[in-house]
């Protein structure tokens, strides 16, 4: 139970007032027949009018903290404090095409394009401790392409075994694989996107989560060169579905393609030559797209001043009745 004014209840501190007043008037009124000696009084017995004396203070007293109580306001019921967690919806499409294993530096040795995507990739999702906090309030999915793409990783809110998804994204092996299906892999992740509402409402949405944006991080070196869609068609479709491209070009892209894509999807086009390079875009695509927590209170309360009240008014008819009949005080 709640009090919606609590300040009535500094009416009480008027209450030793009441009685001063009623004790001073007593005392001024007060007429009696002397007596030479009380001490033959002292061997009367109490009557029971005498007996039941304490009864009228005490109502008085019980009336008036019943109608301060119920001038506080008291209300019952639920308050509900649910939090609800506006994240990203993050969709990584990722280059696996033969010109991905380039060599790039990387803490004084050199690593393969693809292997330093990885690592920075991991890092952005899982944090660093340093550069990169993590994104652990999104929900994260990865495609990977190179003639073909494939969804590797689906979206999802759990990020503990994305790292072992990841080593299972190597380069193509087979030539009859190989190439760079830009436009393929774009649409698949965007379509990977454009349903993934549907698939927390079959979960019900029990923790509440909106999906705040949507985006398209994409990595490649290289240009379309297979595919049934061109990154431009694939964008079209991204943009018609509220979704952004971030473009990352690694080496050899074609800039002009990577931007244009971009700024069709209102996203923006990078370029990173190395994996403090990647790190800086990460880091930049951080600001660009933050998640929220938030707290929403829900409040379901009732009035219950009303039994207050009425039990200080059934508490004042009775002190009335007393005073008039057995407890009647005659002058």
């Amino acid at each position: 139970m709640i009090f919606q004014d609590p300040l009535a209840f500094l009416l009480l501190l008027g209450i030793p007032f009441v009685f001063l007043l009623r004790f001073r008037k007593k005392k001024r009124n007060h007429s009696g027949i002397p007596f030479p000696s009380v001490s033959l009084a002292a061997e009367i017995p109490r009557s029971f009018r005498q007996r039941l004396g304490f009864i009228k203070p005490f109502l008085l007293v019980f009336s008036m903290v019943l109608l301060v109580t119920a001038l506080a306001r008291p209300q019952y019921g639920m308050e509900e404090v649910k939090t609800v967690n506006k994240g990203i919806a993050i969709e990584m499409v990722v280059d696996r095409s033969g010109s991905m294993g380039a060599g790039i530096r990387y803490e004084g040795k050199n690593i393969t394009r693809l292997d330093a995507v990885k690592l920075v990739f991991k890092n952005f999702v899982l944090g660093n401790g340093k550069d990169l906090k993590g994104r652990a309030n999104d929900l994260v999915g990865l495609v990977s392409f190179a003639r073909y793409a494939d969804t590797v990783y689906p979206l999802s809110l759990s990020h503990t075994t994305i790292t072992g998804f990841l080593k299972n994204v190597s380069l193509v092996s087979d030539r009859n694989e190989d190439g760079t299906a830009i436009g393929d892999a774009l649409a698949l992740g965007a379509a990977r996107l454009k349903t993934i509402e549907d698939q927390l409402d079959n979960l019900e949405n029990k923790n509440g989560y909106i999906i705040k944006s949507k985006i398209i991080i994409l990595l490649t070196d290289g240009q379309n060169n297979w595919g049934n869609l061109s990154p431009v068609q694939a964008a079209e479709l991204a943009g018609d579905w509220g979704i952004k491209i971030y473009a990352i070009g690694i080496g050899g892209e074609d800039v002009d393609t990577l931007t244009r894509i971009a700024n069709i999807t209102g996203g923006k086009y990078f370029s990173a030559d190395n994996v403090q390079g990647l790190i800086k875009v990460y880091k930049e695509i951080d600001l660009l797209e933050k998640s929220e927590i938030e707290s929403v209170k829900y409040m379901d309360y009732k009035e219950a001043f009303l039994p207050f009240a009425m039990a200080a008014l059934i508490s004042i008819v009775l002190y009335i009745l007393l005073s008039a009949t057995v407890l009647r005080r005659i002058p």
